[in-house]
């Protein structure tokens, strides 16, 4: 089978390709930037699919594509050209957060995004697979530059829990979908197998690296003005409200990796020792 895959580049979408291409399969690949060391099995194609910036080419015998939530601009035509083109599934990489089962989800800029990819999706006519995976464990990584320098990390909610979810395991869910036409359809929530403090998330790192790590709690408003040389003022608030909500009830787990791939979703403290370069 061929399959085409946006966001090639990206964490889930090089993750994604690879899986493919051990299995066998052609793949096309869409991307911004250039995809780097291909395999021969690999066709790659620049383009902006938010701007159909690209060669109708990477539409060309692929029985199913991997859908990046690109921002930027309305995909419509790039998605009516894909069905235009035979291709007959879509299988979305969306979000947890447009569920909307929280009021802190209703407005927030990703829920809304996501949201909208999954609506674009349904009007075009491709038949469509939705995974919304809550968390990634990789946003972890935004710890990083105080866990080398101080040993320690800051923040307002130690106690706060969160299923974080390994990347690999939404690649190896897709990949699933992608190439089992049974397991396509439906919407699937996604999480990491067990809701964790963030005390407690930064040990496994701490296990990871064979450090003793600290975390400091500092007042939200003392989050606020350090993050927000870093990141939009709502971003930082959508962050705020989660941990704080979290630490009220930890997030919810879903089994759907497990349902989908026969495999238990990875740990934390495998995601740990995956990145623990990242840290070191």
């Amino acid at each position: 089978m061929k399959f085409l895959v946006t966001g090639a580049t990206g964490t889930i979408g090089r993750l994604v390709v690879a899986n493919l291409v051990t299995q066998g399969h052609l793949v096309h690949t869409l991307s911004r930037q250039q995809v780097s060391a291909q395999a021969s099995t690999v066709r790659g194609f620049l383009g902006d699919l938010t701007a159909s910036m690209f060669d109708q080419a990477v539409f060309e015998g692929v029985d199913a594509l991997f859908l990046f939530p690109a921002w930027g601009g309305p995909i419509d035509a790039f998605l009516a050209q894909a069905r235009g083109a035979g291709i007959g599934h879509a299988v979305v990489l969306s979000s947890l957060a447009a569920a909307q089962t929280f009021p802190r989800d209703l407005h927030s800029s990703t829920a809304l995004h996501h949201l909208g990819i999954e609506e674009a999706v349904r009007k075009s006519g491709l038949g469509a697979t939705i995974l919304r995976p809550g968390s990634f464990a990789n946003n972890l990584k935004q710890w990083a530059p105080t866990i080398r320098a101080q040993g320690m990390v800051f923040g307002p909610y130690p106690d706060s829990a969160q299923a974080l979810i390994h990347e690999a395991d939404i690649a190896d869910v897709a990949t699933a979908v992608l190439t089992t036409t049974s397991l396509r359809g439906g919407v699937h929530p996604m999480t990491g197998p067990e809701a964790l403090t963030q005390r407690r998330q930064l040990k496994a790192i701490g296990d990871a690296l064979g450090r003793e790590l600290t975390y400091q709690t500092i007042s939200s408003d003392k989050f606020r003005e350090s993050m927000g040389r870093f990141a939009p003022a709502p971003i930082v608030q959508m962050l705020l409200d989660y941990w704080a909500d979290t630490e009220k009830v930890p997030d919810a787990v879903f089994t759907t990796v497990e349902k989908l791939t026969g495999k238990p979703a990875r740990t934390l403290n495998q995601w740990a020792r995956d990145h623990a370069a990242d840290f070191s």
